[in-house]
């Protein structure tokens, strides 16, 4: 019974370790190197999101700031989490660098790779952003994650929330059923 106990309490701890290595292994490879860089890959991801998706272009055009994170890495074994970073997009120049960063547990396994959008549609949104010095998805403004279904149906008289986010271009393999919290922060670069 006790050698039963410390087998499942050593399976657990390594669990957590692999997890852990895995996230941190891969989220050097989420990290920019320099601005010129990260505003350089979060051009090119918002191309590729304009191209695949003609919503988001129209809903680009009415933003009042964009923040493109264009390589987030996800890795999670019971434990989990993503890192990324990312630059705010105001009138087509950069205007801040940024990092995204999520913690989850629950029924996970698993690595992926993606990037997301999300339009900041209104000033107040983009000044919650700057004065909250950190925005909690789910806290302050109201965040729409956008999928095919509801980009059908969005144009620019119907956009009302406060921001509007879009995933794309996912790698990799993560099955997860999750309970998930991403905090946006600004940072030096």
């Amino acid at each position: 019974m006790i050698m039963t106990s410390l087998v499942r309490s050593m399976k657990s701890l390594l669990l957590v370790a692999v997890s852990a290595v895995s996230l941190a292994a891969l989220s050097s490879q989420a990290i920019a190197a320099t601005a010129e860089d990260l505003s350089r890959d979060a051009a090119q991801a918002l191309e590729k999101l304009y191209k695949t998706n003609p919503t988001a272009e129209t809903i680009g055009k009415h933003a009042k700031g964009i923040l493109v994170f264009p390589n987030i890495v996800k890795a999670g074994l019971v434990f989990g989490g993503a890192y990324g970073e990312g630059v705010l997009m105001k009138g087509g120049q950069p205007a801040g660098y940024y990092n995204s960063v999520s913690a989850s547990w629950g029924w996970q396994a698993g690595a992926e790779s993606y990037s997301y959008v999300v339009f900041l549609m209104s000033n107040k949104a983009v000044k919650y952003l700057d004065k909250s010095k950190g925005w909690e998805i789910g806290v302050g403004p109201s965040v729409v994650a956008v999928n095919e279904g509801v980009a059908r149906n969005l144009t620019s008289s119907t956009l009302k929330d406060d921001a509007y986010a879009f995933i794309f271009d996912q790698q990799g393999l993560m099955a997860t059923l999750s309970i998930e919290g991403t905090k946006i922060s600004p940072i030096k670069r």
